[in-house]
């Protein structure tokens, strides 16, 4: 449930002095941007553009700062009092201080910002398109649990700006799914003294996930133990748990061996390690795009590298294309291969060990993690390039980073950005390209 707006409390304050600033915009992290007098950037968390505000320096990196507001002498119209009420201590969302619609925006500015800086492109800042939902979007939730040597047990997320520290999280996280949510709730009542019935260890990784019937709960670190079997029976909508000691495989515990996920494309088995959209309802829009922009996808030849479960490529499968996925994530691979419509093939592996096998094709797409591709796969599509490039993108800098390394052998042909995570500073991007070479095309 909601709790109460806080006060904009910093978690650690040095002795510096205290500094008047502006804040302009809000930068890829989160944190408001401005500048002091004297020229140098400031990065301040839990500001808004239009707030004037006093900080105290906590980091100096020269010829940038980091600071934390002591005082607002000027409030921005976009600000609003954090519906958590752990946000001022919190670090797993950083936007919750800012009317929805302001999140768009800066999340727009953001990707439009790293594409003319870093991609070198001449692109306006795209519209974001929004989540349905502000809250209660995800269907997967990842916190820490820390045994401590006083025999506390505490479990939640690392605290903003002292990652080392976890804040305690019961029911007051905004942004589950409700089964997801009851689920913790209902974990963290019946794990027992010192959560024996999980796996033992200082500190455990758990994430619980979305499936039918209630949620699946992937245990990462520490030992073999427990009791998971009672964990299940006393946990509401726990359906199965399984647990990845360190440097060990997923093994199944207890509950369901099989758990799947009912979408209104398909019933998909749900394995601990998998990827997974945590926005189901934006990730169909995306998804959408990335169709529109194939077009008609009958005959074609498609890669799609980095392919997850098969999101995009299996669909396009479906509609006569023959596709290739690229996938280095066993479980992933798995997934995608279930009941594989025909046309639809994946090759595990890195994609940019086997992007090359696969060209020449007529699309490509590019779907990446964090950090972006390989320095080889923009080389290979230079090599031999498609007639199109789709890259799906969760960070716009490494994005604007690749873009860059294609060259001037493609052409944007769109760019178009989705609010997979209202809250936080995170934003996907889909950027389609057209190669210049007419004589890709088919």
């Amino acid at each position: 449930m909601a709790g109460v707006g806080v006060a904009l409390e910093p978690p650690r304050l040095s002795a510096a002095p205290v500094l008047p600033v502006g804040i302009d915009a809000i930068a890829a992290g989160g944190d408001g941007v401005g500048r002091l007098d004297d020229g140098r950037v400031v990065f301040v968390p839990r500001t808004a553009p239009g707030d004037r505000v006093r900080v105290r320096t906590v980091r100096d990196g020269g010829r940038w700062l980091r600071a934390e507001a002591v005082a607002f002498d000027v409030t921005s119209p976009q600000r609003r009092p954090a519906p958590c009420a752990l946000y001022g201590e919190c670090g797993g969302c950083q936007l919750q201080h800012l009317a929805y619609p302001a999140q768009l925006e800066a999340k727009s500015r953001v990707v439009g910002d790293a594409l003319r800086r870093i991609g070198r492109l001449d692109v306006a800042d795209p519209p974001v398109e929004p989540a349905p939902d502000e809250f209660g979007y995800r269907t997967r939730l990842s916190l820490t649990l820390k045994r401590l040597r006083s025999g506390r047990v505490v479990a939640g997320f690392h605290a903003r700006g002292r990652p080392g520290r976890i804040v305690e999280v019961a029911d007051e996280c905004l942004l589950p799914r409700e089964a997801v949510g009851r689920s913790w709730v209902s974990l963290r009542g019946n794990w027992g003294e010192r959560a024996r019935r999980l796996p033992p260890g200082p500190e455990l990784r758990l994430t619980l996930r979305s499936v039918d019937g209630g949620a699946l709960l992937a245990v990462e670190g520490g030992r073999e133990g427990g009791d998971a079997a009672a964990l299940v029976d006393a946990t509401d909508g726990l359906r199965a748990v399984w647990h990845a000691p360190v440097d060990g495989e997923w093994r199944h515990l207890a509950g369901e061996e099989a758990s799947f996920e009912t979408t209104p494309a398909r019933r998909v088995r749900v394995l601990p390690g998998a990827f997974a959209q945590v926005n189901p309802e934006v990730a169909r829009s995306l998804q959408a795009r990335v169709a529109e922009d194939v077009g008609d996808p009958s005959g074609l030849r498609i890669v799609d590298a980095y392919c997850g479960v098969g999101l995009h490529g299996r669909p396009l499968a479906r509609d006569g294309a023959t596709v290739v996925g690229l996938e280095l994530d066993p479980a992933a691979v798995a997934v995608a291969r279930q009941d594989a419509p025909d046309g639809f093939q994946v090759v595990e592996g890195p994609a940019e060990v086997s992007l090359p096998a696969t060209l020449p094709a007529d699309v490509v797409i590019l779907n990446p993690p964090r950090g972006g591709v390989d320095a080889r796969v923009p080389e290979a599509l230079r090599a031999c390039p498609p007639r199109r490039v789709i890259y799906v993108s969760c960070d716009p800098a490494t994005l604007a980073r690749d873009l860059a390394r294609l060259g001037p052998s493609f052409q944007v042909r769109r760019v178009a950005a989705f609010d997979l995570f209202p809250q936080t500073s995170h934003v996907e991007t889909v950027v389609t390209l057209d190669a210049l070479d007419d004589s890709t095309d088919s």
